[in-house]
């Protein structure tokens, strides 16, 4: 590689369920063996990001393939992820309560090549704005925001605070998109919403705040062209393309234009060099516009120097 890449989404510990970060600090965790839909799909590049059903077979192969890889993410197997790929930083984002921004701070203590940002945790009451400010002071580089894990609409009073307190610090907020479903035990189903990430709540959030950087985690999904159709107007609104395939990547750059599309591989829930190939795939040679999408867009949301 060329030129640096900053990987705009990553995750650290396990993000579904109580005391998630304990995982962090395991040793020698590997992925249980089970058929896993989701490298097969990576090798052929995401064919079926649009239209695939939720109550198919492949679609719950998914689910199932997605949560194992989800309890590998260690912060042993995430720095060993960084170097396999060629990675220079990844952005390590929260899932309150199960992991939180000082679980992600400590991490990055300990490796260098980790971005934190900083969560919501809708589950107790406290001084949002104020920890907020003191995330930020020690390195906290965004907000994240899960309304399908976290349970808490993009349009509820606590959310529309929460945005509101972390916009005087002119940082990005990172929310997921698409509608999707994270576990593939019908006793855990009450832990999510699938549909309150759906695109038209997400367009409610980013009209009330226009001044506020948001990024559209994963371009919607399997929603991505409603993404384009409902936010591409919205000059405030900057899109992570994982898991997409290289033709979505590159009508995401036409929609939103070059400035304003990042690199991202989901990890663990994502590979992060069939992510890379992806990008490279759908700029086909142009090595400006990589490393716009691989660095320089994040760099400057951020506010990253060299």
């Amino acid at each position: 590689m060329d030129h640096e890449i900053i990987d705009m989404h990553s995750h650290l510990g396990d993000i579904c369920f109580p005391n998630g970060w304990e995982l962090i600090w395991k040793k020698g965790v590997r992925k249980k063996l089970v058929f896993d839909v989701v490298t097969l799909s990576e090798i052929f590049y995401h064919p079926f990001t649009q239209g695939l059903e939720y109550e198919s077979w492949v679609y719950k192969q998914n689910v199932k393939a997605s949560m194992e890889r989800n309890f590998t993410g260690t912060l042993e197997n995430f720095s060993r992820s960084l170097d396999d790929a060629g990675i220079s930083r990844s952005v390590a984002l929260p899932m309150p309560p199960y992991v939180g921004f000082s679980d992600l701070k400590e991490a990055a203590n300990n490796e260098s090549g980790i971005i934190p940002f900083t969560g919501i945790d809708f589950t107790r009451d406290y001084d949002v704005a104020a920890q907020l400010a003191r995330d930020v002071a020690v390195g906290a580089k965004g907000i994240k925001l899960h309304p399908v894990l976290q349970r808490e609409k993009l349009t509820s009073k606590k959310t529309l605070e929460a945005v509101e307190a972390f916009s005087v610090h002119d940082l990005p907020v990172l929310i997921h998109t698409g509608i999707c479903h994270y576990y593939p035990l019908e006793k855990d189903a009450w832990r999510q919403e699938p549909f309150f990430a759906d695109i038209p709540y997400v367009q409610e959030l980013v009209k009330a705040f226009p001044k506020v950087k948001f990024i559209a985690g994963h371009a919607g999904l399997s929603q991505a062209r409603m993404a384009i159709d409902l936010l591409a107007g919205f000059k405030n609104v900057w899109v992570e393309c994982s898991f997409l395939n290289p033709g979505l990547v590159r009508e995401m750059i036409k929609a939103f234009g070059p400035d304003r599309v990042l690199f991202g591989s989901d990890w663990p829930w994502g590979n992060r060099r069939p992510a890379i190939k992806i990008i490279k795939k759908a700029c086909r040679g142009d090595r400006a516009l990589e490393r716009r999408i691989f660095y320089e867009n994040a760099a400057e949301l951020m506010k990253i120097s060299k």
